[in-house]
């Protein structure tokens, strides 16, 4: 890994790195044994005004929105092929910043990146920008155009921050947009890994641009304005300032936000299949996915069956060494993230839940780790059954009926993942139909690239994913004739 990447003082803008104008720097300690991995510049308003000026002007006045859409495809080819010579040093890297399992992360943070960018390569290949339309009110036809937004702010999240920045760069570059990244201050240095990337393949200067830093500097990105377009995946709490910001200035913003997803378990469900499910969809990066499944409703009468079930499997994850790529379990990403998490338990079973398993014991004692729960009697209006965990617990929930179960599964102000298990596919299908989610998966939760993805009530607005992504980055106009 390029030592720049490692230990950051510099920003990337224009197609440099440059000092910050700060003094102030991001520390950036590894969760499993507590060393300082590298340093990020806590990035100053004037910072990002160096970087998007650096975008404004690639957009105004450089090629790139002028390329064609082949020309651009070509361009995000060259950069999937350098991401993909580095992908196992950046899936190491990432393990080291976070505490990501070296499994997950070889997936989501070295290939998934890859396969987002030739994805939208491919699609930008097929894109139109023109097309005539009938008139209905006269004789003739009308142009209708369809034209890169401009400048767009990506703003990351920590949890898989690799594939969350090409997941909104792929689209952004397709439709011929130049854009300022900024990554979340959990994990500020990977991202450098790109920059050096597209340093390397002599993308167009300005075209990309990173600056690094806290909630400050991405303020300050939201409301300059020469930013065009916001693209969000976070917090809640963080999404509603962004949309008030952006409202105020009437651009566009998709958001990506919380979850508090349920996995609906139908009478005749293989409970093996089940646990396999949960495994990944419940438990992957050590429960801090947006759309893990943490919230499991099972029928009255399978309950104890179920709970049974999940115990153990709390009890079979390999929590150890993210290093080490047996290890399904890693530390969480922070200290305050652990003290979050079981600030929520031990909350939940002051207020009468039970807590089942969560005896494994620490590969070490200087970790994050808090080892897999499963907690049982929350009230599914409770606070543990309401409010995002972001870590290795799940709540399980007794229901009646089926319109029980879809009632506790949508009596949550989030809306984003979710599954039905059955064995009976149009049972299960008729029952999704009814949960109010933004997306959902039978009999496990696995999103493809080519649907589109995001969610509904407070999980946030707009959508990712598939050719429609690549629209969130363009604008409409008409030529009457």
């Amino acid at each position: 890994m390029p030592e720049a990447t490692q230990v950051q003082e510099r920003l990337f803008a224009a197609g440099e790195f440059s000092e910050s104008t700060g003094s102030q720097l991001i520390a950036v300690e590894n969760p499993f044994d507590r060393s300082l991995i590298g340093h990020a510049p806590d990035g100053t308003a004037e910072d990002v005004d160096r970087a998007v000026l650096a975008a404004r002007a690639a957009f105004d006045r450089g090629p790139w929105p002028r390329l064609s859409p082949a020309e651009r495809g070509d361009w995000i080819d060259r950069l999937s092929d350098e991401l993909e010579a580095r992908a196992a040093e950046t899936a190491a890297f990432v393990t080291d910043e976070i505490g990501q399992p070296i499994s997950v992360a070889r997936f989501m943070n070295g290939m998934r990146p890859v396969q987002h960018l030739r994805y939208y390569a491919r699609l930008a290949r097929g894109l139109e920008g023109e097309q005539v339309r009938p008139n209905v009110d006269r004789d003739g036809s009308s142009l209708h155009l369809r034209q890169p937004l401009g400048v767009a702010a990506l703003i990351v999240p920590w949890n898989h921050p690799q594939s969350s920045t090409t997941l909104k760069l792929g689209p952004a570059l397709a439709a011929g947009c130049t854009v300022v990244i900024k990554p979340a201050a959990e994990s500020p240095l990977d991202i450098f890994n790109l920059a050096v990337a597209a340093q390397t393949i002599g993308l167009p200067p300005g075209v990309i641009n990173v600056v690094s830093g806290g909630a400050e500097t991405g303020r300050a990105l939201v409301a300059h304005p020469g930013v065009d377009k916001v693209a969000f995946t976070g917090s809640t709490a963080a999404g509603r300032h962004i949309a008030a910001t952006a409202g105020e200035r009437l651009i566009p913003a998709t958001l990506e936000l919380g979850g508090k997803s349920a996995a609906i378990i139908l009478d005749d469900a293989d409970l093996e299949q089940v646990i396999a499910g949960l495994r990944v969809a419940s438990f992957a990066n050590t429960g801090q996915n947006c759309v893990s499944l943490s919230r499991v409703l099972a029928p009255a009468s399978r309950y104890g069956q179920i709970v049974d079930a999940l115990v153990d499997l709390a009890r079979d994850l390999r929590m150890g060494d993210p290093q080490d790529a047996a290890t399904e379990v890693g530390p969480l990403v922070s200290a305050r993230a652990l003290a979050r998490v079981s600030g929520m338990v031990e909350q939940a079973q002051a207020d009468g839940a039970t807590v089942l398993a969560g005896d494994t014991a620490a590969p070490n004692d200087v970790g994050h780790f808090f080892a897999p729960r499963i907690i049982t009697d929350a009230a599914p209006d409770s606070m543990i059954a309401q409010q995002e965990i972001f870590g290795p617990a799940i709540t399980v929930h007794p229901y009646a009926d089926v319109d029980d179960a879809i009632r506790i599964a949508n009596a949550t102000r989030y809306g984003l993942g979710g599954a039905v298990f059955s064995a009976d596919e149009d049972a299960a299908l008729a029952v999704a139909r009814r949960v109010r989610t933004g997306s959902i998966g039978l009999n496990g939760y696995r999103p493809d690239l080519g649907s589109p993805f995001g969610g509904v009530k407070d999980s946030g607005l707009g959508r990712e994913f598939g050719p429609e992504a690549i629209e969130n980055y363009r604008e409409s106009t008409s030529i009457f004739r």
